[in-house]
């Protein structure tokens, strides 16, 4: 049985401070059991000012994590926030992982990184909680890809690194206290977690009824839909195109896209369209997949993840919960971007199961086949994930 305690401060300048913030709300670290790990989410400025290292140094487990634009634990929640959630076990072994340096997509760091750290536990690991850097050659399609195949396909739960700034500079993945731009850090879980998977995007009814097949596409690019260029298709939708041959909001209409493999259709959010008219996505689209077009604005973000939240509470017992949601609902939320945090915080304060949130930079969560063959690991956009506990 895993059991978890969460633990936050507010305090960016004073380092001594911090320590005892953190180390006063896990008793000082002297309830530990025999196998323990700490998952760390952090404004940028907790880096920088030496917080994040001093705190890893004073506490007795390895730490790993990420930089957000905001996070909640249980007790606090806002943007100039540090949170950590502590998972500690006598019979569920922790083994964290850090990859070395990636420049594209060569899977070799990460299938090193991965061997290492499963050596260290017995048996098939059981789940993977990952932190992802959020790079340009590589993104979150790559990575789920990538480590199904390293490891059997054992569940992945994580998130892609996103900071405060537009263009996302100061996003890092954090090991025990140091950062980096280009790494990949992860905590492998060995024996009977029983980890279960829920999301939440876009509703049924914010959902355009009509369908296309995408016909062709390169990576993350779609360039045809039904054999026709993927402007009309959207315009066929009642989407209007500007003079320079964009499309009016498309960040509020993303892409639903269907496999066709028996698992759960996943949000793709639309970036731009290109001077081409291709329309340049939040990960790859698969020719022969199915898209549908949704509609997400802040009453949808605030219905959706909380309809979700509250039907977990309704009916599951849990030691933790750890959730994700992807920076786009944060921005989509307009002139308050904390809502849906505080959605949850209510929600889960209310319960006293410790927790973490944190916005990310992409969603990877698995999936489930409704053929009954168990979960596909998937990397998601504007999307609300949970793992329990």
């Amino acid at each position: 049985m895993i059991k978890a305690v969460s633990a936050f401060t507010e305090e960016v300048d004073d380092i001594e401070q911090a320590i005892d913030d953190i180390k006063g709300q896990i008793g000082g670290c002297g309830e530990l059991l025999g196998n323990t790990v700490g998952l760390l989410t952090c404004y940028s400025e907790f880096i920088s000012s030496g917080v994040v290292k001093e705190l890893c140094k004073a506490l007795p487990f390895p730490v790993i994590g990420t930089t957000t634009i905001g996070n909640a634990v249980r007790g606090s929640s806002g943007r100039i926030l540090l949170t950590l959630l502590v998972l500690t076990s006598d019979d569920v072994e922790f083994s964290t992982g850090l990859s070395e340096p990636l420049s594209g997509a060569d899977s070799a760091p990460l299938r090193d990184a991965y061997e290492r750290a499963a050596s260290k536990i017995n048996g098939r690991p059981s789940l993977m909680l990952s932190f992802a850097p959020l790079l340009v050659p590589v993104g979150g399609d790559f990575f789920a890809g990538a480590f199904s195949d390293i490891s059997g396909g054992v569940p992945n739960f994580g998130m892609l690194a996103v900071d405060n700034n537009s263009d996302y500079r100061d996003s890092q993945v954090i090991a025990d206290g140091d950062v980096y731009r280009d790494r990949y850090a992860f905590a492998l879980i060995g024996g009977n977690a029983n980890p279960r998977f829920y999301m939440a995007s876009i509703s049924t009814g914010r959902v355009f009824s009509q369908k296309g097949v995408v016909t062709s596409s390169a990576g993350n690019q779609v360039k045809s839909v039904n054999g026709r260029p993927v402007v009309e298709y959207l315009e066929s939708l009642g989407l209007k195109r500007s003079e320079d041959g964009s499309i009016v909001g498309v960040n509020s209409f993303p892409f639903l896209l269907d496999y066709n493999d028996g698992t759960r259709p996943v949000v793709r959010v639309i970036f731009a369209i290109t001077p081409d008219g291709y329309a340049v996505c939040g990960g790859d689209i698969p020719e022969s997949g199915t898209l549908s077009v949704g509609s997400i604005d802040r009453d949808e973000v605030l219905a959706t993840t909380t309809k979700l939240v509250s039907d977990v509470l309704a009916t599951e017992k849990m030691e933790c919960a750890l959730m994700f949601s992807c920076v786009g609902r944060y921005f989509i939320q307009g002139y308050d971007p904390t809502g849906e945090m505080r959605r949850v915080q209510g929600l889960m304060d209310k319960t006293g199961v410790p927790y973490q949130f944190t916005y990310s930079g992409g969603e990877l969560c698995p999936v489930s086949s409704n053929k009954g063959e168990g979960l596909t690991n998937r990397n998601h956009n504007d999307t609300f994930i949970m793992c329990v506990l």
